[in-house]
C-alpha cells in the first residue's frame, strides 16, 4: 500500500464527510436545518477540490486505474456514512443490514490496496 493510495483514502473520507453535512446537517439541528443552503455552499468548493486530488492520488496508486479510484471513493464513503450517522443522528449502525455494507466496504479497500 503506497502513500498516495493513503492519501487518496484519507482525502475521499474528507470529502465524503463534507458530503454528509451538505445533505444531512438539515437533520442535525432546527439552527442547521435554517442553514442547510449556506452548508451547501461553503462546502462545495472544498468538496470539488478534494474529490479531484482524491482521484487523482487514487488514480496513481492504483496503477492508472480509474475504477479503481471510483471503488476506493465508494469504500470510504460506506465507512464515513455509516460513523457520523450514528454519532449525529443517532441512528444504529448495528444492524444487520448495515454491518454486512461496512464489512463490505472494507473489503473493497482491502481488495484496492494489495491486489
Amino acid at each position: 500500500m503506497s502513500i498516495k493510495f493513503i492519501y487518496s483514502l484519507l482525502l475521499f473520507a474528507g470529502v465524503h464527510t463534507l458530503i454528509w453535512f451538505s445533505a444531512n446537517a438539515q437533520f442535525v439541528s432546527e439552527q442547521w436545518k435554517e442553514k442547510s443552503f449556506a452548508i451547501m455552499l461553503a462546502a462545495s468548493v472544498p468538496t470539488a477540490v478534494l474529490v479531484y486530488y482524491a482521484t487523482r492520488l487514487g488514480y496513481e496508486a492504483l496503477d492508472g486505474s480509474a475504477w479503481g479510484a471510483r471503488f476506493l471513493g465508494f469504500g470510504a464513503s460506506y465507512f464515513v456514512f455509516p460513523i457520523l450517522t450514528y454519532l449525529l443522528l443517532g441512528e444504529s449502525m448495528f444492524t444487520l443490514k448495515t454491518m454486512i455494507c461496512v464489512l463490505l466496504s472494507f473489503t473493497i479497500i482491502a481488495v484496492q490496496a494489495w491486489m
